[in-house]
């Protein structure tokens, strides 16, 4: 029986992701697992992998086409049969654009300029003249037939360059993951009522394990231990006595999840992405270590796959490495909560009355306050930095 291949969503408000490449060519046997195709969403490109054994068959999408989610690009076929009929070719990536511009999504360049993605016609004149006064013709809004730049339209460019101070450098353009994060981000910060927790703790005796772990020999040597990696597995194992902040707001009600996937926070060339760690609250450290490193060179190299990016319950965000004391985060949507995670550092604290030097760390919790109070929050950082202060206990 023939098996669609759609195009995958990996979150509830993808709409449409586009097709990067083509694993496997019509014709070709392939193996259930294998990968079929590359996609870029909003985080990154990601790999798809075949959810069947068989023969792609057709195959009725190009690379560099931006599709619909849950549209039907390709069949997986058995040996000697037929896919069924065509669906209507994907749709373009110049088609996309005319749609969001439509939907009032996308603002055309300019009103004689067509959408389709062509670029405008550039009289001879112009563009003599665009390289004897330096100016960029991207940036030129054509005011000829079908949005030609003319002569004109350059001589005006120069001349506002020279009187603007905001024109001074050059425009960097925004990648497809860099603006749908800009996106994402104004929408959280935007439709989400974020309040704050700060607490300070002592990661003496944490410092303490993750020396120990690092020493030891056998199956450990093989990956480090990172602060990340303890903090991912306390965060997680304290989450779940806490599961207002282990949920997801939803027109119906408060989601609570049953285990924690435990998403961090990873930058990459183009933007941030935030990788997944399933079922972190059950994980091993070194387990959780070598999902890290996995995950952390998939993502560098652009190639996630889509488990690595879906399905978060909540986020750690460190940017201890940077040498930040603390910094306050964005909850990715929709998620209930975030972590930020400060640099760890000797500090001089009171203890019984007498100043010591002791090994702290600032974190800041972002949460969701439809989901959860401030007691609530309270609660769960206060069991949280006992955790991490007397840490055997949840590193076992």
């Amino acid at each position: 029986m023939a098996i669609s291949v759609v195009m995958p969503a990996l979150e509830l408000t993808q709409e449409t992701g586009k097709l990067v490449s083509w694993r496997k060519k019509e014709g070709e046997a392939i193996t259930k697992g294998e990968t079929l195709l590359e996609v870029e969403t909003d985080k990154a490109v990601v790999e798809v992998e075949a959810l069947a054994s068989g023969f792609l068959a057709g195959v009725n999408a190009k690379e560099g086409d931006v599709i619909a989610v849950g549209r039907t690009i390709a069949w997986i076929v058995e040996e000697g049969e037929t896919p069924p009929g065509d669906e209507s070719p994907a749709t373009s990536a110049a088609d996309a654009t005319t749609k969001f511009v439509r939907q009032g999504t996308v603002q055309a360049a300019s009103s004689g300029a067509a959408v389709s993605g062509e670029k405008p016609r550039i009289s001879p004149k112009a563009r003599r003249l665009a390289t004897e006064l330096g100016v960029t013709l991207d940036a030129i809004r054509g005011s000829g037939p079908g949005g030609e730049i003319l002569a004109s339209d350059v001589e005006g460019a120069a001349k506002s360059s020279a009187t603007s101070p905001a024109s001074i450098g050059n425009l960097e353009k925004l990648t497809s993951i860099g603006r749908l994060m800009a996106e994402r981000t104004t929408q959280s910060w935007t439709a989400i009522p974020h309040f704050f927790l700060v607490r300070e703790v002592d990661t003496t005796d944490l410092n303490a394990v993750r020396e120990k772990l690092t020493s030891v020999s056998g199956d450990m040597q093989a990956v480090k231990i990172t602060h990340t990696d303890l903090l991912v597995a306390i965060v997680s194992r304290v989450l779940l006595r806490h599961p207002r902040m282990n949920a997801s707001y939803t027109a119906e009600g408060i989601q609570l999840h049953s285990g924690v996937n435990m998403a961090i926070a990873m930058a990459v060339s183009d933007g941030v992405i935030a990788a997944i760690i399933p079922n972190a609250h059950a994980a091993s450290i070194v387990e959780i270590a070598e999902q890290r490193r996995d995950l952390a060179e998939r993502a560098k190299a652009g190639k996630s796959r889509m488990q690595d990016l879906a399905g978060a319950t909540f986020t750690i965000s460190n940017l201890g490495m940077f040498r930040i004391d603390s910094f306050t985060a964005i909850i990715p949507s929709p998620q209930a909560g975030i972590l930020a995670v400060g640099a760890i550092a000797d500090r001089v604290v009171a203890i019984d009355g007498k100043p010591v030097v002791r090994s702290m760390m600032t974190l800041t919790l972002s949460s969701d306050h439809r989901v959860v109070d401030g007691a609530r929050g309270a609660q769960f950082m206060d069991d949280l930095v006992q955790a991490i202060a007397e840490p055997q206990e949840y590193l076992g």
